[in-house]
């Protein structure tokens, strides 16, 4: 079992280009035992946001804190806290902070990640 604070967690910042203001912890994944799923929470700078991108896997993703929207396509959905979003696999989408502070967000992959080999990094810049 693990438990731990997240701020015991190390954060690093998103290494994919398109990304602005973002930095990732991964909470729990494969190191921890984990045999099917990586939670990972993302903090969104004021005015940040994730690269605009699509993978060969879904994520599910919970707002923590902050105002922003997650793009599908071309299309705005709204984002606050307690907002759940669903991307399935292949789907373009970026997620945008709009608001003053920090979006928070945790975000769960699958793993493997389907046809990917190699370590949650490939996907998502984290250990």
């Amino acid at each position: 079992m693990k438990v731990a604070h997240y701020t015991q967690i190390e954060s690093a910042p998103v290494d994919m280009e398109g990304s602005v203001g973002c930095q990732i912890r991964c909470l729990i994944g494969q190191a921890d035992g984990a045999p099917h799923f990586t939670m990972r929470q993302f903090d969104v700078a004021p005015g940040g946001h994730t690269p605009k991108h699509t993978h060969p896997f879904e994520h599910e993703v919970y707002i923590l804190e902050g105002q922003g929207v997650v793009l599908e396509g071309n299309t705005e959905h709204p984002l606050s806290p307690g907002t759940a979003v669903y991307v399935p696999s292949g789907q373009l989408h970026q997620f945008r902070n709009t608001g003053a502070g920090t979006l928070k967000f945790l975000c769960l992959i699958p793993h493997p990640l389907g046809d990917m080999s190699g370590p949650c990094t490939a996907a998502c810049a984290c250990d």
